[in-house]
This record gives C-alpha cells, structure tokens and sequence, in this order.
C-alpha cells in the first residue's frame, strides 16, 4: 500500500490561560526528522511528547466531514475550508485510514520512517480550535482520530512524498485500540 504526505506542520504553543499548539503553521520544503519528532512544540510534553507520541498523522479523506460538521454547528459562519492541520496533525496523509493500519506498520518515505504506535486520542483543545463544543465527541464516535508515529529512521521529509506502508506484526489494528481506549470496545 501506498500514500501520499499531502503537507507537513509545526505548532508553537500560544495563549497564556489555556495553552494550546493545536494549530500548526505549513512547513516549507525539507523538515528535519530528528528521533523526538520534528520541531514542534507540545503543550504537555509529559502526554504528547514520548517517543512513542513523536508526530501525529491525520487522513485528509476525513477533512469533507468535519468541514461539514463545522459549518452547521456555526450555522453556515464557517464557509471556507478547514486547511490541513486544523486538527493539530504534524503530517496531514492520503490513502490509508485508521482501519487499514495496524500498531507497528511502518511507513516507509525516501528519507526517514516511521513506526505507527497508536491512536491519537482527542482532546478538549479541539473544540475551540474547530469552533464548536462537540468535535472531541464527534472524533470519540466516529473513530476517526488520526495516529500517532514514532520516529523509526531520523531524516528529512517534505509534502509530496509518497510512502510505502511496511506491515508491521498485524495484531492490534489501531481503529479498534481507539474504540478500546474510548470505552467503545
């Protein structure tokens, strides 16, 4: 199986009440891969800043629906699209899902890899950044939560890459960790 890295983002955390580094900015050309991840900031390193939690990716064949979501929750005031990256992924992926991947596939691009180590769980911080109360909830139910990466082999890496998907030791797919760790399972 193959896909495609469609864009690449960092975030620096912003606000002082509630920080948040949600909302990534678009990485331009080559991005140093380094073992911790790419250089971007966590809000609470001791949650999302393992090794195992490195990077998040998200599939863009999810963007139509929250996009959807969105402007009904504002009653139409969010039009425009949802760019890649309002769900706080680093690497914004086509061509697998969250039912496809199994935890320890590798994805495999010309200069690093990755190692997929797990759902992404949702958080609040989601809500305010899409602009309605219920996007946590609506990831919780629909499973659609994107995926953690552990950084397998450090490089570089750049939108528009394509990556091949490594199987890992297919035992657990990482739709049904997320049910699990959801309570749903």
């Amino acid at each position: 199986m193959r896909g495609t890295v469609l864009s690449v983002h960092v975030g620096q955390v912003r606000g002082i009440a509630r920080p948040n580094a949600i909302a990534k900015q678009v990485a331009q050309g080559d991005i140093e891969v380094l073992p911790w991840g790419l250089q971007d900031e966590q809000v609470d390193p001791d949650i999302q800043g393992r090794l195992a939690q490195a990077v998040v990716a998200y599939p863009i064949e999810h963007y139509p629906f929250w996009q959807t979501v969105r402007a009904q929750a504002q009653a139409g005031m969010w039009d425009e699209r949802l760019p890649w990256g309002s769900l706080g992924e680093n690497l914004s992926l086509q061509g697998v899902l969250e039912n496809q991947l199994w935890v320890g596939d590798v994805l495999r691009f010309p200069g690093c890899s990755f190692a997929v180590s797990g759902p992404r769980l949702p958080c609040s911080r989601l809500n305010e950044d899409l602009g309605f109360a219920h996007a946590a909830k609506l990831m919780q139910q629909s499973g659609w939560c994107g995926f953690y990466l552990a950084v397998r082999e450090p490089g570089t890496l750049c939108a528009g890459q394509s990556f091949e998907l490594v199987p890992g030791p297919r035992e657990v797919l990482v739709s049904e960790l997320f049910r699990s760790q959801m309570g749903r399972g």
